[in-house]
């Protein structure tokens, strides 16, 4: 009998003498961005990963360090963690606003998405709540500026407070209310993202399913936390992995509304690694910081992709 002659336009894995046969056409095409990638992605990342072992004068590799950025960044630097009571620093700021943002914008998101689904006029309540996400970051960050302004006159936050008998408050101006304005300013602008998500996936829950436990008595309660949020996870959990990320590389806001202020009180991570590398001229222990913010996120990306790749996005 005679062999089966191969696949004519032979693939990276047909064989050929016994050996593998390259498929240059596939490699053409992909050169691009292959060289895009290591020159934007790669090379900064192992650049950086270098840097940060190193002072970093000017940006290049000047006096190594070994580890020393990475020990003064977690034990000698109150900017960064200060542990104690309550403890403080970027990084905790960091903590803050995944635990408070991530969390509101996913409840908030969710809540909405339910209830404009029992209405008529869903598409308008999904089209306000979206419209924070058409405006770019910085500014959203001046018009919260103005919201948040201390004179009455001029904020509008001050000026409804005001009506009440209360304030003026300096949101922006205190250590005590800085954190949670800015993360107030923060929901705002992603609860639209959420609610729209998740609104797509609640479309594919079955009405069947629903009218069922309808029908055998469940409570409106019920159906919400036994049926409604098991068969919508995966997509709330690519959605708090997303808010994540996006918390964690968090910097545009922070700089236009507070510039890390008052004193340093709002800093965050990617606020600090631009503060250290960049006016004070410390870009090696601003690179310690950048890998510092890359090992946060490496275990969300994994978590994500790892999830993604194993379960449907609704059940």
């Amino acid at each position: 009998m005679a062999a089966a002659s191969p696949p004519a336009g032979g693939t990276p894995s047909s064989r050929d003498g016994g050996g593998f046969r390259i498929n240059w056409t596939a490699v053409l095409f992909m050169l691009p961005a292959m060289l895009l990638l290591v020159g934007f992605l790669v090379f900064p990342a192992l650049y950086t990963l270098g840097l940060s072992f190193d002072r970093g004068r000017g940006g290049e590799f000047s006096e190594f360090v070994g580890l020393r950025n990475f020990i003064n960044l977690f034990t000698a630097d109150p900017n960064f963690l200060r542990l104690g009571f309550p403890p403080s620093g970027a990084l905790w700021n960091n903590v803050l606003w995944v635990i408070f943002y991530t969390v509101l914008c996913v409840f908030l998101g969710l809540l909405i998405a339910v209830m404009a689904t029992r209405v008529r006029y869903e598409a308008i309540i999904k089209s306000i709540v979206f419209l924070p996400m058409a405006i770019a970051a910085t500014a959203i960050g001046v018009i919260w500026s103005f919201v948040y302004f201390p004179d009455a006159e001029t904020g509008l936050m001050n000026a409804i407070l005001g009506i009440v008998g209360v304030g003026p408050v300096a949101f922006l101006g205190s250590p005590d209310t800085v954190n949670w304005a800015l993360i107030a300013v923060g929901v705002w602008g992603s609860v639209g993202f959420a609610t729209v998500i998740l609104s797509a996936a609640l479309k594919g829950i079955s009405t069947e399913v629903l009218e069922a436990a309808r029908v055998d008595g469940a409570s409106e309660r019920s159906i919400f936390f036994r049926i409604i949020i098991p068969m919508v996870s995966l997509p709330i959990s690519v959605v708090a992995v997303t808010l994540v990320v996006n918390v964690i590389k968090l910097f545009d806001l922070i700089y236009v509304m507070t510039r890390g202020g008052p004193g340093t009180s709002s800093r965050v991570i990617a606020f600090s690694m631009y503060q250290e590398a960049f006016p004070a001229g410390r870009f090696g222990y601003g690179a310690a910081i950048a890998v510092v913010m890359l090992l946060l996120l490496i275990p969300v990306l994994v978590f994500n992709v790892r999830r993604f790749s194993t379960e449907r996005v609704t059940s």
